[in-house]
C-alpha cells in the first residue's frame, strides 16, 4: 500500500513538472477567434538572448495539433533554445486537400497558416524582451502542412499576401527554416537576398508532397485539385544554383513517413542546424540515406547508384 502511494505521489510530480515546462499564451485574437501556442523556455538563466522556433505542426491543413511539437520545443529548452509551437486554423477540415478538392482553398490554407506564423513571429518581436528572445534570431520549422506553411512564409510576399496587415517590419527575415516533406507553389521568390539557411527532409518517394517538381498528391491535370508544387530536391537545387546556404537529407525510397523524422526523433540535428547557422557557417549538403532503392518508380528517385 505505502508502495503504491508512493508511486502515485511520484507520478503526480512528475506530471506537475511536465506541465510546467510550458506556458500556454494567447498569439493573435480577432473579434471571431483566437490563437493559441505553447512556449517552452530554459530553465537556466541566461543573460544573452536566447533564439526562439516557432513549430508548425502538420495534418493537411484539416487535422493535428500543437502539442505535436512538445517533443521537440521540450529537447530544444533543454539545450538553450527558447521554442513555439502554434495552433492555427484547420482550413481544410471537413473538406478534400487532394485531387479531389478545390485549387482556391488549398491555396488560402495555406495562406490563412502563413499569415498566422506571421503573427505568432510578430508576438514574440512584440515580447522579445519579456521572455528573453533575440527578434534577429527566430527560426521556423514545419511537418508536412507545416512545412508547407513556413516555406510560403519565408518567401511569399508580404505586402501582398498578408490577410490582417502585415504584422513584421518591412525588413524582417527568419534567420532560418526548417521542413521536413515540405513544397512551395512558386520559387520565384526564392533569390540571394531572400534565400534564409535551410534545412529541408524528404522521402523520395513520398506520394502526398513531391520530392522534386510534380503535382500536388500526382493529380491529373484536369483534377479540380490540381496544384503544382516544388519540393524538397528543387528546393534543394534552387538554392544551390544561387549559391545559398542549404542542407537536404533524402530518404531513399522513404515515403510520407519521413515529413517528421527530426522533430519526433534525432532532434540534435536541429539544433545542430541552429547552432551552425548562429556561428555564421556556411554550407551546401546532401545527405542520402537507405541509398539505391530499387523498387522505386521511375522519375521519383534522385538518389539511385
Amino acid at each position: 500500500m505505502r508502495y503504491q502511494l508512493t508511486l502515485l505521489l511520484t507520478c503526480l510530480v512528475l506530471l506537475v513538472q511536465a506541465q510546467q515546462r510550458y506556458s500556454t499564451v494567447t498569439y493573435f485574437e480577432t473579434d471571431s477567434f483566437s490563437l493559441e501556442l505553447d512556449l517552452f523556455l530554459p530553465e537556466t538563466p541566461s543573460p544573452v538572448l536566447k533564439p526562439l522556433l516557432i513549430y508548425v505542426h502538420g495534418g493537411g491543413f484539416s487535422g493535428g495539433d500543437r502539442a505535436g511539437g512538445h517533443k521537440l520545443c521540450a529537447y530544444l529548452s533543454e539545450k538553450g533554445i527558447a521554442a513555439a509551437t502554434i495552433t492555427y486554423t484547420l482550413y481544410m477540415k471537413d473538406k478534400s486537400f487532394s485531387c479531389d478538392g478545390i485549387l482556391s482553398e488549398k491555396i488560402q490554407a495555406i495562406r490563412l497558416a502563413a499569415n498566422q506564423l506571421w503573427q505568432a513571429t510578430a508576438f514574440f518581436e512584440g515580447q522579445a524582451e519579456k521572455y528573453g528572445i533575440d527578434p534577429s534570431k527566430i527560426f521556423i520549422a514545419g511537418s508536412s502542412a507545416g512545412a508547407e506553411t513556413v516555406l510560403h512564409a519565408a518567401f511569399w510576399d508580404r505586402s501582398v499576401m498578408q490577410l490582417y496587415g502585415d504584422p513584421l517590419p518591412g525588413r524582417f527575415q527568419y534567420a532560418g527554416l526548417i521542413g521536413g516533406a515540405g513544397a512551395i507553389m512558386d520559387m520565384s521568390g526564392i533569390t540571394p537576398k531572400t534565400a534564409i539557411p535551410a534545412m529541408l527532409f524528404h522521402g523520395t518517394v513520398d506520394p502526398l508532397v513531391p520530392y522534386g517538381t510534380a503535382a500536388h498528391h500526382y493529380c491529373k491535370t484536369d483534377a479540380t485539385g490540381w496544384l503544382m508544387l516544388f519540393g524538397s530536391h528543387s528546393i534543394y537545387e534552387r538554392y544551390s544554383d544561387i549559391g545559398a546556404d542549404v542542407e537536404l537529407h533524402s530518404f531513399c525510397g522513404g515515403r510520407h513517413g519521413f515529413a517528421g523524422a527530426y522533430f519526433y526523433r534525432e532532434q540534435e540535428r536541429v539544433v545542430d542546424f541552429i547552432n551552425r547557422v548562429l556561428s555564421g557557417a556556411h554550407f551546401q549538403n546532401h545527405l542520402i540515406f537507405q541509398k539505391g532503392d530499387k523498387n522505386a518508380p521511375e522519375g521519383q528517385v534522385f538518389c539511385r547508384d
